[in-house]
């Protein structure tokens, strides 16, 4: 029989956003347990306050990322007994099927004796301007795949928020790593499994919105985030640390490392802070050089 278990990961959410999420995951899952990365203590009895009669609040004494946090929710769902577990980030909401949609993907291709480590869904902006493809590796450069409805697509990569993952994966691929903090995780994640032999899918009849930021810079012909001046440190960093395992593809590390060259060209040249950003992106190569990893600044 079949848990589902929803690990929301919060830090200072905006609480209608949140309380809409829950609201709508609650009646999905069998159990849903959000992790709280040292929010006030007003956001937690807000968290508290909201939750349904199969939700539960893992409060974390300090920020220790988005990766242990995710790893905290998956010990709590074990101890649930939990089958699966679908996570989320705060500012995600699902459509009403969404898990049992993905569910129904996994069980197939299990079924059928695919190994399968992970399925998500599509995403649009919560705020209605973008919509999100998935991507896949072909050669050395990612392709987008605008995957229709009726459409399941063997992608690279899913972005945490809505993936539906069974905790037998969990077990043999591992879990999240802890040392990146924040950005790459899920990417590291789903290089890890499918260098274990296992597979990922988007799942076109699965929709969730997704906040996918507020600013966006256009040059050289692309579309590039615009972060704080720290967020580009972890981009970065945790970015030449995957491309230094021995067990992350050529033609991966060739991809990526021209991706990061330019990440870092633009910011530091062309956008935003750019002093500070050419500061903290240079620490962040420095760091990945030397293998200091975890939270900046500890």
């Amino acid at each position: 029989m079949d848990f589902v278990a929803a690990i929301i990961v919060t830090f200072n959410p905006d609480k209608a956003t949140l309380h809409k999420l829950i609201d709508a995951i609650s009646v999905q899952v069998d159990y849903v347990c959000v992790v709280d990365n040292n929010s006030p203590q007003e956001i937690k009895q807000f968290i508290l306050g909201i939750l349904k009669d199969n939700g539960g609040l893992v409060s974390l004494e300090e920020n220790y990322g988005i990766a242990s946090a995710i790893n905290h929710g998956v010990f709590r769902a074990r101890e649930k007994n939990a089958s699966h577990v679908v996570l989320f980030d705060q500012d995600s909401l699902p459509e009403p099927d969404m898990v049992d949609t993905l569910l129904t993907v996994m069980n197939e291709k299990t079924r059928l004796g695919c190994h399968v480590a992970a399925v998500g869904p599509r995403y649009s902006d919560i705020k209605g301007q973008h919509a999100a493809p998935f991507v896949k590796l072909q050669g050395i450069r990612l392709r987008r795949i605008d995957c229709a409805e009726n459409e399941i697509v063997t992608v690279d990569h899913l972005i945490s928020s809505g993936s539906l993952i069974s905790m037998k994966a969990l077990e043999e691929i591992g879990l999240m790593e802890e040392d990146l903090f924040i950005d790459y995780v899920d990417t590291e994640w789903c290089l890890r499994a499918i260098h274990k032999g296992y597979q990922i899918y988007g799942v076109g009849s699965a929709r969730m919105k997704h906040d996918l930021g507020d600013e966006y810079a256009n040059l050289f012909g692309r579309t590039f985030p615009v972060h704080h001046p720290l967020r580009h440190y972890y981009t970065v960093r945790n970015g030449i640390w995957l491309i230094q395992q021995s067990w992350v593809s050529f033609s991966w590390k060739v991809m990526d490392f021209r991706r990061l060259f330019l990440i870092y060209l633009v910011f530091s040249f062309f956008v935003g802070k750019r002093l500070l950003n050419m500061k903290m992106l240079s620490l962040g190569v420095w760091h990945a050089l030397i293998g200091k990893m975890g939270k900046y600044g500890e």
